[in-house]
């Protein structure tokens, strides 16, 4: 009887638990949005900003419960401005290889036009 009732409590609290794993992701993050990142110098500054914050959080020797809460909250900050560094990364890749494809046939102008673009956009993220 004890075996059975641990079984079906045991049971229970997995059901319990998995239900809150049953949500797809934009219902579980539905909760918060972060600050966006609608540029790439945005996104960098945010970057430089919440990476402080969370390196000031992690250099304490125990979390809070709202010290976690704060680590959970700036996350969604960092993970914008990431979405839009690896939206613009890819962007720029391609102008590279632009670059690339143009120096290898001899296109001087598109050389220099893209090579403008490209650390246009990489001087951003590297000054």
């Amino acid at each position: 009887m004890q075996t059975s009732f641990r079984l079906f409590a045991g049971i229970i609290a997995l059901s319990l638990s998995a239900a809150g794993w049953a949500g797809d992701s934009a219902t579980r993050t539905a909760h918060a949005k972060g600050e966006p990142a609608e540029t790439l110098q945005q996104a960098v500054t945010n970057m430089r900003e919440y990476n402080a914050k969370l390196e000031a959080l992690l250099a304490k020797d125990e979390l809070t419960a709202m010290e976690m809460h704060e680590v959970h909250m700036l996350t969604y900050t960092l993970e914008n401005a990431l979405q839009k560094i690896q939206a613009d990364l890819v962007e720029t890749a391609e102008v590279l290889e632009e670059v690339h494809i143009a120096s290898e046939t001899g296109k001087p102008e598109v050389v220099k036009e893209k090579g403008q673009v490209y650390l246009q956009a990489t001087g951003t993220l590297v000054p």
